[in-house]
Order: C-alpha cells, then structure tokens, then sequence
C-alpha cells in the first residue's frame, strides 16, 4: 500500500460524543463514521490533521439542510458567530480527547516532521492537532497557550464569522468573494502564528480573508481540504486565481473528498465514480505543480463518495491515480510526502 497522510478529519467529535467509550472507538470502531484505528490501519493512512470544531445549534448535516444542498442552486445562510466564553469548553474536550488517544499507544500529536517521521516508523499515527475556526482564542496569550499543548494548524474561521474573520457559505453556484476581510485581531493572528510556526489553513475563508492572508503571511499558503472552483462552483472551492497565489508561495491544496465539492452539479449526493476526484487533482496539478497537491479528506465531516466511504477504501483512490496514468512517485507525492514537505518548511523542523 501506498502511505496517505490526510489534510483533514472531525474524528475527534465523535470521541467526545462517545464520552467513556470514546478511545473504545477509535480502538475498536463502532460500525459508524469514516475513521477508526483499524480503518486507517486497511487503508494505509499513517497520519493526518484532527481537527478540533465548535458544534453550532444547525449545520450542514442537518436534515434540512442536507434536503436544500441536495437541489441546486441553494445558499445557505452563515451561522452565528459562537461566543469564545461557549467555545472554550468544547475546544478543552476536543482537545483532551485528542490526548486520551495518544494515552492507547496507537497515536502520537506531532509537532515537527522529524516526530512525524518517527512515530510513522515506529508503526503509530501521527496526528496534528488542527483548530477549525479560532472560537476558542480569546487572545495571542491564548494562542501561545494552544501552542504549547500541541497546536501546529490554525483555520481562523470555519463558514461562520469570528473574531478574526469571516467564512464563505454553503452556496452553489457562487463565488467565494462573499463579504469583508479579516479584522485587525485577524491580521494580528496571522503575524503571531508565523512568529509560532503554526500552519494557517485557508479552507473555509472567504476571497478576502484569503487575500488579506496572502499579503501578511512569510509561509507557504495551504488550503487543507478544497477543490477546484472552475470544475464545482461553489463557495467553498478555491478560483484559479486563488491556486496561482497558492502556487507562487511554494504553497499546498489537500483536495476535499466532499462529494457536494467535486461533482459538477453541487448536488450533495454521493459521488458515483472517482473520475471527477481525477479531473481535480488534474487541474492542481497543471496550476501548482507535483510539489503543491495533497489530500484533505474531510472524513467524518462530509458525504463520500461511494469508492471513498471510509478510511479502508483509501487505497481505491491510490489505485485510481494509478489506473490514470499518475507514475508511483507522483502518487507517493500526492498521497504523504507533499504534506511533509510543506510541514517541514512551515514548521522549520
């Protein structure tokens, strides 16, 4: 099998949501979800981003929602912005859920690629802690306080509004300029994460918000779970203007495997086949280069497609690469080393 490191999960949602038997699903598995130890263990993935997210009242999963999403065109409304003083303890939960699996021995939260490279040798997952949305940062003290507990990813906004910035909402056909830029405190963000060496995630900005980090930012530009906006166009991909931007700082795009992101029609229904997942990784291909895709599953946060339904089927994508022409090298490239390459010139070690 070919090693996949993945951009993105919500693995940890379910760990909490399970309470006392949260490690006993990720050991175990409960016949639910799209990640468990022994998934990721047939699929061949040896690591990715854990993606601690503050649940709102409504969400895309919705029954209603999920109705609206699957008739285009739709836009939905952005949720309310989460006040930091609820944000907190959700992201605290998350957070030491996150820990409770490293206590089984099976996983490790990285914070350098060396560390990365070890725990991978050594036969355990490698996990990066991820904060989608920056609710539960109050402060820069905050976020040297996360820093310090293991924090290497920051999205400053999933598609609601922070104190930091503003989202694009779930909308199909639409562009993603959809409203203002970050705010003073969002630009402070920026510059204090690169002091850190946290990874910005540009995944769920809107246009001016990834053009306001664009400027700002001294490190490579990474988008850990988008797609193409030329071939799906919805609110949530990324404009061929957005990949040269990426490209032109040596940055990364992990595609989503999303299947209301890849098909061409918005529809949020399962994709059929894994040909459009190719007509993606094509098209960044030819704009950021071998160097510049990777892969951002969005597993436990989104419909797959029906040859992706989970983390065991992982290496059907690695096939599909194959079968399309992707030599070996491109397909190791694109599949884990991309995403260490890019950690290892973000964090400088």
């Amino acid at each position: 099998m070919i090693p996949v490191f993945d951009g993105h999960n919500d693995f940890i949602q379910r760990v909490v949501a399970a309470g006392e038997n949260g490690t006993g699903i990720w050991l175990d598995g409960d016949g639910t979800g799209h990640l468990d130890l022994p998934r990721i263990k047939a699929g061949g993935m040896i690591g990715g981003f854990f993606a601690i997210w503050i649940p709102a009242e409504s969400s895309p999963n919705d029954e209603d929602a999920v109705a609206l999403m699957q008739n285009p065109p739709f836009s939905m409304p952005l949720t309310d912005e989460i006040p930091h003083d609820a944000a907190l303890p959700h992201a605290f939960r998350q957070a030491a859920a996150l820990r409770a699996l490293e206590r089984t021995g099976t996983l490790d939260i990285v914070t350098s690629t060396a560390g990365l490279r070890r725990t991978v040798a050594e036969g355990r997952i490698a996990a990066i802690m991820h904060m989608e949305g920056a609710e539960a940062i109050r402060d820069m003290d905050a976020l040297h306080l996360w820093h310090a507990a293991g924090l290497r990813s920051l999205g400053p906004v999933w598609s609601r509004p922070t104190a930091y910035g503003h989202g694009v909402p779930f909308a199909f056909p639409s562009s993603p300029d959809t409203g203002e830029g970050l705010t003073a405190a969002g630009k402070t963000l920026v510059r204090e994460c690169n002091q850190l060496r946290i990874m910005l995630d540009l995944s769920h900005l809107n246009e001016a918000g990834f053009d306001d980090i664009a400027k700002l930012s001294d490190a490579p530009l990474v988008a850990s779970h988008s797609c193409v906006h030329a071939i799906c166009p919805s609110a949530r991909n990324l404009t061929d203007r957005q990949l040269r931007i990426i490209a032109e700082t040596g940055g990364l795009v992990g595609l989503n495997y999303a299947s209301s992101f890849l098909r061409e029609d918005g529809k949020r229904l399962p994709l059929e086949n894994l040909d459009v997942m190719l007509r993606h990784l094509d098209h960044l291909l030819e704009i950021l280069g071998e160097d510049g895709v990777a892969l951002g599953s969005d597993f436990d946060g989104a419909l797959m497609p029906q040859d992706l339904a989970d983390a065991s089927a992982l290496q059907n994508l690695v096939q599909a690469m194959r079968n399309h022409g992707y030599r070996n090298d491109l397909i190791e490239k694109i599949s884990s080393e991309n995403w260490i390459s890019l950690l290892r010139k973000t964090w400088g070690n």
